[in-house]
Order: C-alpha cells, then sequence, then structure tokens
C-alpha cells in the first residue's frame, strides 16, 4: 500500500476532530452536515496526491480512471477512523457509510444533500438522484468479472472453480460431471504435469463446455520459484516436537549429526543462504514453524517452537514459508517462460504466483510480448499471498488497469496465513475484498474451501459457514479430491441460496420463511 503520510492538512484534523466527538444524547442535523462536509473535503484534498503515487490517470480509460479515482477516495476514507460519526448518522437513520466501497464520494455527497436543507445549505448531488450513476462501480465490477471469469451462472453471482487433478487428462467423463454439476471454471496447476497433459485437460473442458452448452473458461497457475524441501533424511520422517532441531542445506545431500532430528535439502538455495539468526521458518501451510538459531555458508539449523499435535514429519515436495526473510526473487522462472507459450494458446487467464509489486506485473507483460499473439486478451490473476503483495494491492492494481487486460485478484489463503500468521488471515482477507471492490476487481477466494467434503465426502460444520460467507467475492476455488464433484454440488446450491440474501457486504433483505406461521 502507498506510504502512510507523516504530516495532516487542515481537512485531515478537522474531519479527525468531527469523527472524535462523542454523542451527548442530542444529534443536530447542522453539525451533522458539517462533519460529513469537513470528510468529504479532506477526501478530495488527500486523495489527489495518493492518486499521483498510485501513477495517476492519464493512460487509462474512461472507465479505469473512474475505478482507480474511487479506490483513491477508499483508501482516503480510511485513514480517518469514521465510527462515531457513523453512529450518528445512523441515530438520524442516514446511511451508515458502511458499504461504500464502490461508491466513496456519491455515498457522501447522498448524504450531504439529505441534511442539507436542515442546515440551511444547498448541495447538489454529484450524480443527482440517478440510481444507475450511483451504482456505477457495481456495474463496472460485473463488467470486469464477466470479461476475466466469464459470464454470470444464471442461478447464481459466484463462479465456482475446481483444480483438475493429473488423472483428468485422461477423464473426460470427469470434467463432463463437474461442468454439469456447476463447474464454470477448470484451474491447471503448472506446477505439475507437462504440455501434453495441459492440452488433454484443457480440450476435455472445451468439449464439455459445447456438450453441454455453457461457458468454461481455464485459468493456467504458472508455477512461480518453487520453495520447498527436497530430498529428506531420515528416510522414515522422524516427527518433529516442539523443541526439536531440524536443519535445512542449500546444497549437497542432507545429512544428521548430534541434535539434529531430520535435515532437508532446498529447491532454491537462496531460501537458506538469505536467512538470519531469529527468522521464522514455516513448513507445509504452518503445521510446524521454528525459529533459525545458527548458520553457516550452506545451512541452517532450525529449533520447533510450533507444531501440530502429535508432531510433524519433514517430508520431501512440502512448501516453506520464510516470512520475516527478503528473498529477492524474480516471480518468473524460466520454466514459467517455457510454459506462457501453452497457456497462451490454451486458457483464458493466467494465475500470477508470487507477484508482490507493480513492477512484477510489468515483468509478465514483457514475457507475453514474445510468444505468439492471441485473438482475445489473455486474463491475468494475481495470486496475493505474501505480505507485501498486501501492502503494494493498490499499486498492483494501478499498474494492472494500465495494461488494460481483464485483471482479477485471488486471496491464496494458504500461503498467505503462513506468512502473516493463522490470526490475521480473516482480516486480511476482508480488507482485501474491500479494496478491490473500491477498483471494481473481480476476487477469487481460495483454499481449502470445503476441505474436508472434498477430501472425505463430509464437510464440517465451520467450512460449510466459510464456503457461504465465499458468495462475497465473484469466484470461489476448490481443490481436488475423490469427493470434489460433490462439492462442487453443494457450493452451487448454498451459493445460489445466499445470492438471495447479500451481494457483497450489502443485505438485501429478502422475506425470511422460517418463521413463518
Amino acid at each position: 500500500m502507498p506510504k502512510t503520510r507523516t504530516h495532516q492538512t487542515a481537512a485531515t484534523m478537522e474531519a479527525d476532530q468531527a469523527a472524535d466527538q462523542t454523542i451527548d444524547g442530542t444529534v443536530t442535523l447542522p453539525s451533522l452536515y458539517a462533519d460529513v462536509e469537513i470528510l468529504r473535503t479532506a477526501i478530495a484534498t488527500e486523495s489527489a496526491p495518493l492518486l499521483d503515487e498510485l501513477g495517476g490517470t492519464e493512460a487509462l480509460t474512461p472507465r479505469d480512471q473512474s475505478r482507480l479515482t474511487n479506490l483513491a477516495h477508499y483508501l482516503t476514507l480510511r485513514r480517518h477512523d469514521i465510527r462515531p460519526l457513523q453512529r450518528r448518522l445512523m441515530a438520524c437513520g442516514l446511511s451508515s457509510l458502511g458499504r461504500l466501497e464502490s461508491r466513496v464520494l456519491p455515498t457522501l455527497d447522498a448524504v450531504l444533500a439529505m441534511l442539507a436543507p436542515h442546515a440551511d445549505e444547498t448541495f447538489p448531488r454529484s450524480n443527482g438522484a440517478n440510481e444507475a450513476a450511483f451504482f456505477q462501480g457495481e456495474t463496472f465490477l460485473a463488467e470486469a468479472a464477466d470479461g476475466l471469469l466469464g459470464d454470470v451462472p444464471g442461478r447464481r453471482r459466484c463462479r465456482i472453480m475446481v483444480t483438475l487433478p493429473s488423472e483428468a487428462k485422461d477423464q473426460p467423463d470427469f470434467v463432463l460431471d463437474l461442468v454439469r454439476r456447476g463447474m464454470n471454471i477448470a484451474r491447471i496447476n503448472c506446477a505439475h504435469d507437462d504440455r501434453e497433459a495441459w492440452l488433454a485437460m484443457a480440450g476435455h473442458v472445451r468439449t464439455a463446455g459445447e456438450r453441454l452448452g455453457v461457458p468454461v473458461r481455464v485459468l493456467m497457475d504458472i508455477a512461480g520459484p518453487k520453495i520447498r524441501t527436497e530430498r529428506v533424511v531420515p528416510e522414515k520422517k522422524a516427527k518433529l516436537q516442539v523443541g526439536d532441531l531440524f536443519r535445512l542445506v542449500a546444497e549437497g545431500e542432507p545429512s544428521l549429526d548430534d541434535d539434529i532430528v531430520a535435515c532437508a535439502s532446498v529447491s532454491l538455495p537462496e531460501i537458506v543462504t538469505r536467512l538470519s539468526i531469529g527468522d521464522r521458518v514455516r513448513y507445509d501451510d504452518g503445521k510446524l514453524e521454528g525459529i533459525v538459531e545458527a548458520l553457516s555458508r550452506n545451512e541452517a539449523t532450525i529449533r520447533v517452537n510450533r507444531c501440530k499435535t502429535g508432531g510433524a514429519k519433514l517430508k520431501p515436495e512440502k512448501g516453506l514459508n520464510l516470512p520475516d526473510t527478503a528473498l529477492g526473487l524474480s516471480p518468473l522462472t524460466a520454466k514459467d517462460e517455457t510454459d506462457l507459450a501453452t497457456v497462451v494458446e490454451c486458457a483464458d487467464m493466467l494465475g500470477y504466483s508470487f507477484v508482490s509489486r507493480p513492477q512484477d506485473i510489468d515483468l509478465l507483460e514483457e514475457a507475453l510480448a514474445k510468444v505468439p499473439p492471441r485473438t482475445t486478451p489473455l486474463g491475468i490473476v494475481a495470486k496475493i499471498e505474501q505480505p507485501e503483495a498486501v501492502r503494494n494491492l493498490p499499486a498492483l492494481i494501478a499498474a494492472a488497469l494500465r495494461h488494460r487486460r481483464p485483471f482479477g485478484v485471488m486471496i491464496a489463503r494458504g500461503d498467505l496465513a503462513a506468512e502473516i500468521g493463522f490470526e490475521r488471515v480473516a482480516e486480511m482477507q476482508e480488507e482485501i475484498l474491500w479494496i478491490c471492490e473500491a477498483a471494481s476487481v473481480p476476487v477469487i477466494w481460495a483454499t481449502q474451501v470445503l476441505e474436508d467434503l472434498v477430501k472425505t465426502g463430509l464437510p464440517s460444520r465451520g467450512e460449510m459457514t466459510d464456503a457461504a460467507m465465499a458468495a462475497r467475492a465473484e469466484c470461489v476455488m476448490l481443490n481436488k479430491g475423490p469427493a470434489v464433484a460433490d462439492a462442487v454440488s453443494l457450493l452451487d446450491h448454498l451459493l445460489s441460496r445466499m445470492d438471495e440474501h447479500i451481494v457483497k457486504k450489502t443485505p438485501m433483505l429478502r422475506a425470511l420463511k422460517s418463521w413463518q406461521a
């Protein structure tokens, strides 16, 4: 996110003073008008330099100018604590400003227009009383989602994406069944299999869509720099407990000595050589966490300070996260650049792993310029899985808008939780949803959705609630598993019902039938 300013404008100080006013039992409409007007002035004043930090709007289309400008307004608004002001507005039956992500100034203007007569003021609304203009941000989001993810399924707003297993290359009927049950997008993970398998999977998806007469899109996820364990000793994979020591080696064969319980080589030497004493290392989506205690030229010794009950086994091909370590890795590898030719040939969109800076968007565009052109634009999905990506999300959005491709964001909750900590992932998920809605950018809600159902055939109660909340995104992703087809059917029904109750953060207040006599 753009850097925080250390100075305050006069409008900022006035807005904060207004927001800090306490309720004395009486809310006067003239004072409310003055306080909302101060807040609006602060947003208009402070958003201009923020918009410049995001690169300005000169190179954008008129629609994207509106999207980026509203994002700047929203980010500026969220630098103020307006909770007291919201309470005072609510007491007067006016907007609580709690659902203005896609329409910051229009919402404030609507409130001001309602208060103006009571303050002996005249305030013309920027969009008059035009409902279509007021909800323009929602229209932009719907258009962006259709352009990236395909048309909305007739019975629900949220699309369903499914990660195809390797076996899908030889199972066209399996893919057909997924589409019949409600899959709208097939995800192919380029970290596995090869070009021949990817072409076969994509072909089965296209054929299934044609047979059933429904549009189905393909997302291909390029691997990026794989940060994983490789060879592990001992071969019996001893369990690590809190207090145990294990070792990561940058090069050569892993080995044991003294108090080292397990040792693993790694896929990228940099993840060992750039560690510092005290850095945290998380293994396999946070099933184990350790602190670096000792370093040599080629290895790091790590003491376990947290792990799942019963211990965790160090295994090959498991992910490593280093939340305290600046790795400086390029999000594009030589393998990715080779794979782009296949992605461009058979996918509708590309999943971009490890993207964290606006320059990473430019880097991908340079690589795509080297492969044969397409007749339709390739969509880009930025996977938000690192703290730096969260901080830079507005700048990533601005960079993507300048390249004029269909663009969306995936909340990659597995890696994100391992990077920022499980206790913060729910909060950060909400913030990503808000920022993307402010910029009319579609969101994919991913990782462990209905995980128990997908793997065992029986959902947990908690994951059913999580899946219902996924309806606030434009797409929800299921991972592969034995019961994934049943999960698609359940999710299709669940999302359809949730659409009757809520759109993004806004309750629709459909008539309730559960308590009718």
